[in-house]
């Protein structure tokens, strides 16, 4: 997990390129300009939709709070540039909505008053509707477990509904609030396929082409390092702006809060505003998707769908067994030798998940062509960067490091929750450590290897610039086949498999939305 951030920090001390110069003169303060606008702009959207879904679903009582609870994490399902491709083919010239216009009310020159969204707001509003989720689901969970004591002592000392939400809840709520912003400002900066189907350069689209239009690794992995500057930067502000604020209950006791009841007219406007959301957040870009596909069966002859199917679902295999496996051996390593080192260094490894997917993948060759040439100096071995450049195996090495965070932190939550007395019985009456892991251990955490095991493949399905860029020759899955058609312009062949994406990505998101939705 350290060679990545390294390699790109070493590499930043390497002479400068033309290429970088020549950047430098001219386009990188508008890519770092692009990125950090796009950035803000997504932190603030995703904040908006993200904590009023959240605190409507938690607080308030109304017909069909249940459906909108997990209906709202369906937007997981639609990757930022998938969504890109719908709202393009809805709006765009002789678009879908272009079609159904003329359906309705005839022939007419409707293209002139049709919205265009591309370019930066494009991207903006991509990003927001498919990453709010992440503030949706921490936030309400926060609300959730939040005492009613503390709703309870605010109306005591006299304020409102209103005031009580912006000056008790929502400050209450900011380490999961921040959390999910977090994630949201990791993904909107390591987003790729949005900006780049948009045409907006920002650092990641700056890295990609360094590497493979003018072939130059150093100029690559020294915009890397300014990508990582700036998400470093924003960790620290919002830590230091933290200062020594507490956020646990120090109430005695847990209160549940009751849920308010609504009126019909208050229920009727919440109603509308959630289906808002749910739409824009999955039923578009899908029915978008869906439309594409059946007006145009040709791309069905095209596409290997079932090709598609084992590639992607064999990655997702082969990364999700081999992060599992690595994640028990390190949880129960740490748990039975105590040893503050081994805790130290999975601390550290769980930082894999701040890379940007395209700084990854450019470091990870990087790293590797110096390596294969370093190690046939000494030994007489060729192209030992094919085995990890271009391979399936470095494709799972390199999810491996990007995703291995989700993976340990998923089972060490649950691992935490066996009392070690349970560990110190099991000796008492024989068991060695291997098998108290195998008898006590593994049956207690099967549901964490059900529910780590989906998340992973969850993400994998969608990551899009590690496996375009580090996938063997003629391998594709429905990321990169939807990415290869979409920059080809041919939208109406990427929805085939944007569709099979999102539906994989749907059913695993049903799966686990009862853990997600946990009311405990």
């Amino acid at each position: 997990v350290a060679m990545p951030i390294i390699t790109v920090f070493f590499s930043f001390f390497n002479e400068t390129s033309s290429y970088l110069y020549l950047l430098k003169e001219t386009f990188l303060f508008d890519y770092i300009f692009n990125s950090i606008t796009i950035l803000l702009f997504v932190i603030f959207f995703t904040f908006i939709l993200g904590i009023f879904s959240a605190y409507f679903v938690s607080f308030y009582d109304f017909p069909g709070v249940n459906f909108f609870k997990w209906a709202l994490i369906l937007s997981f399902a639609v990757p930022a540039y998938i969504y890109a491709y719908s709202l393009t083919a809805f709006f765009e010239n002789f678009g879908t909505l272009y079609s159904i216009l003329v359906n309705l009310f005839g022939e007419g020159n409707y293209n002139k008053y049709i919205p265009k969204f591309d370019g930066m707001f494009g991207a903006i509003l991509s990003m927001s509707f498919s990453l709010f989720g992440y503030v949706y689901v921490l936030t309400r969970a926060s609300f959730f477990h939040q005492s009613n004591n503390l709703i309870e002592v605010s109306k005591n000392l006299g304020l409102s509904s209103k005031e009580s939400f912006f000056r008790v809840i929502l400050p209450s709520a900011r380490p999961a609030i921040t959390a999910g912003l977090a994630l949201v400002a990791m993904e909107c900066l390591a987003d790729f396929g949005t900006v780049s189907f948009f045409s907006v350069q920002t650092l990641t689209t700056a890295i990609y082409n360094s590497w493979l239009a003018f072939d130059d690794l150093h100029t690559a992995n020294q915009l890397s390092f300014v990508l990582l500057l700036i998400i470093l930067i924003a960790f620290l502000i919002e830590n230091f702006s933290r200062g020594g604020a507490r956020y646990h209950h120090t109430s005695q006791g847990f209160k549940k809060i009751p849920k308010i009841k609504l009126s019909k007219s208050n229920s009727l406007s919440i109603i509308i505003l959630l289906s808002l959301l749910f739409f824009l957040s999955f039923i578009f870009p899908t029915s978008q998707m869906l439309y594409w596909t059946i007006k145009f069966p040709k791309y069905f002859q095209d596409l290997d769908i079932i090709s598609l199917n084992i590639n992607t679902l064999y990655l997702v295999f082969l990364s999700s067994l081999f992060l599992i496996i690595f994640s028990f051996i390190t949880n129960f390593g740490s748990r039975v030798s105590k040893s503050k080192i081994l805790n130290y260094l999975n601390f550290i490894s769980v930082s894999g998940y701040a890379l940007p997917g395209v700084i990854l993948a450019v470091a990870f060759i990087t790293f590797f062509s110096w390596f294969s040439e370093t190690i046939e100096v000494f030994l007489p071995i060729e192209n030992t960067k094919k085995m990890f450049i271009g391979s399936i195996f470095g494709l799972v090495m390199a999810y491996f490091i990007r995703f291995y965070s989700l993976s340990f932190n998923g089972i060490r939550s649950n691992y935490l929750k066996i009392n070690k007395s349970i560990d110190e019985s099991s000796y008492l009456l024989g068991f060695s450590k291997i098998k108290t892991f195998i008898k006590i251990h593994l049956p207690y955490l099967k549901n964490s290897f059900f529910l780590v095991a989906i998340l992973i493949s969850l993400e994998i399905i969608k990551e899009l610039p590690i496996t375009l860029i580090l996938r063997p020759f003629n391998f594709e899955t429905f990321a990169t086949q939807a990415y290869i058609y979409a920059s080809q312009d041919l939208l109406e062949a990427a929805a085939l498999p944007s569709l099979f994406l999102i539906f994989w990505a749907g059913i695993m998101i049903f799966f686990t939305s009862k853990y997600i939705l946990l009311e405990k």
